[in-house]
């Protein structure tokens, strides 16, 4: 059944309670709302755990979605027990992986800005992400660095501003992505802004973000890789520039 996906709202928000509405036969549970992000968009799905009226733990190994964007399947670790329907749980994501995550996504994001090419494919992830660009250009992976540093460090807030569907189909040049459904059918969409009044970007997006781009903290372009005759690789690592 649909779940009220809280990370939606407030990607700062780590716990919360919830209702078990469905035990799957694969071993996944479904809640009625939710703070754990499922694998949506080359970002991948929370972990954590979800703490039972008795204080003992059901880990949690992964969060997907089932048949649609609007189920949530929570994926315990091998060997854990399952919650029964109607059992009342207090839910606790990964913080320092959420937190990772999400400052991966926003820089991914800004590289977006920095390299305003159509993005072909993208994974996020804890310590390294990977974007590909619809390119033939050949770039100093350095100079990029330099101004996604750039960004990083002006301290652009980063919010969330919601359209309805049909206003994303009317501004089809919002989408930057030619491989990521936007996250439609909902009757609204997420628009990820940066900047004060979108001054820096603006694009559709279901993943977790940091709150402002200094957050991010140190990233560098360790790599650009020749993918095809018009695509290309980067990819992004926390920490300084390694030359």
């Amino acid at each position: 059944m649909p779940v009220d996906t809280l990370y939606r709202q407030d990607f700062t928000l780590l716990t919360s309670e919830a209702t078990v509405t469905a035990v799957n036969d694969d071993g996944t549970f479904e809640l009625d709302r939710t703070c754990f992000y499922a694998a949506s968009g080359g970002q991948p799905g929370d972990t954590g755990h979800v703490e039972r009226a008795d204080g003992s733990r059901i880990g949690l190994d992964a969060t997907r979605h089932g048949a649609g964007k609007d189920i949530v399947l929570h994926v315990p670790s091998p060997g854990e027990p399952l919650p029964a329907v109607g059992e009342r749980l207090v839910l606790h994501v990964d913080g320092t992986r959420r937190a990772k995550l999400s400052r991966m996504h926003t820089a991914c994001h800004l590289l977006s800005v920095v390299c305003s090419f159509p993005i072909t494919g993208a994974a996020v992830g804890e310590d390294e992400s990977r974007v590909d660009f619809d390119m033939s250009e050949t770039v100093d992976r350095n100079a990029v660095t330099a101004e996604l540093m750039k960004l990083v460090e002006a301290d652009h807030p980063v919010y969330v501003r919601w359209i309805t569907d049909e206003e994303l189909v009317a501004n089809p040049g919002l989408v930057k992505s030619k491989s990521v459904r936007p996250p439609v059918g909902f009757g609204k969409v997420s628009l990820v802004c940066i900047g004060k009044d979108a001054a820096v970007d603006s694009q559709p997006c279901g993943g977790t973000h940091v709150s402002s781009t200094g957050e991010i903290g140190p990233i560098h372009i360790a790599k650009i890789e020749k993918k095809g005759r018009e695509n290309r690789r980067f990819r992004i690592r926390f920490g300084a520039a390694e030359n």
